[in-house]
């Protein structure tokens, strides 16, 4: 995976790895905010107020923890005012990479981590997407996903963002925190536990967790549409980027494969709902996400082969319907 220290690239990613085999993933750098009238936001510095055609998002249609800010992107109608780059699709010794395929439409660099060191010449960071960037200052605002989609939740509304849709209701702020922390350690990066272990008993532990997890989702949305009751909040979306690899990548290439997700009669019928809202296939290319990840991780995959199943019908009928009628 490689990260850049003091500045500088190199591909020791040791850190990533705990004595005993456990993938642990680092803090992210960034943790500034964009707000509507540019004061501080929950944590980092002011001066980033919310403007048409100022922030740019860098992301890879391979990644979930992006794939998250293109969904709430495109449901808060916000494609005209945040401008995006999105990196190629395999990942090499350098990290993220452009291409003439998939240009830095912004100052054409041909590497991700050239722009963390625009920001900061001497950053020790791993180089991730999503990456906001402000271009009126030229630094990075964020590369914590999770801030970035509150940001596009909220942050644009008094300057053109679609304000019919609010994906963290503050009545429910509450129950889509907990919802958010349970997912995101046993099942968002659990995956990644159980991909990137270095050990049988790490690999067990992530991959048991996992599935645990997903059993109770599963029994969850079986009584209620979404995951904070009738009403789609940011936690579905959350969970859909994962869940939308699953079958595809996490099932094979990181022996998540206890079931898949067509296995659990819920899970699958609300996948599909989701992909199928107006807007969201869009943002999802399933070869390209293959292609990164078998041809990427060859600490995983040492030969690169990308799989050219399995067949996977997102649009078929879904029965969520009946819930949300209940």
């Amino acid at each position: 995976m490689g990260m850049l220290v003091n500045g500088r690239w190199t591909s020791d990613d040791s850190a990533l790895r705990s004595a005993d085999g456990r993938f642990q993933r680092s803090e992210t750098r960034f943790r500034n905010w964009v707000t509507a009238d540019g004061s501080p936001g929950p944590s980092g510095d002011g001066g980033f107020p919310a403007e048409p055609g100022r922030y740019h998002l860098y992301v890879s249609l391979a990644c979930p923890w992006a794939h998250r800010t293109l969904v709430v992107r495109r449901l808060k109608k916000l494609e005209s005012i945040v401008s995006v780059s999105i990196v190629a699709p395999v990942m090499r010794d350098e990290g993220w990479e452009f291409s003439a395929a998939f240009p830095d439409h912004l100052a054409g660099r041909s590497r991700l981590f050239e722009v963390y060191q625009a920001a900061d010449p001497q950053v020790t960071s791993r180089v991730t997407v999503p990456v906001l960037w402000d271009k009126l200052r030229s630094t990075i605002v964020s590369n914590e996903s999770s801030e970035i989609i509150r940001m596009l939740n909220s942050a644009f509304d008094g300057v053109g963002a679609d304000t019919t849709v609010d994906l963290y209701p503050k009545p429910l702020r509450r129950e889509i925190d907990a919802v958010n922390d349970m997912i995101y350690e046993t099942v968002n990066n659990g995956v990644y536990k159980a991909g990137f272990a270095a050990s049988q008993e790490a690999y067990e532990e992530a991959v048991h967790a996992l599935f645990a997890t997903l059993d109770e989702l599963d029994r969850r949305l079986s009584r209620q549409p979404y995951l904070v009751g009738d009403r789609i909040t940011e936690a579905d979306w959350r969970l859909f980027t994962t869940l939308v690899r699953f079958d595809a990548v996490y099932v094979g290439h990181f022996k998540c494969n206890i079931r898949r997700i067509t296995d659990y009669p819920a899970l699958s019928n609300y996948l599909r709902a989701l992909y199928q809202m107006p807007g969201i296939a869009g943002t999802v290319d399933i070869p390209h996400i293959k292609l990164h990840y078998y041809a990427s991780h060859r600490g995983v995959n040492p030969t690169g082969i990308v799989p050219v199943g399995p067949d996977l019908d997102l649009d078929a009928p879904h029965d969520r319907d009946r819930l949300c009628a209940a």
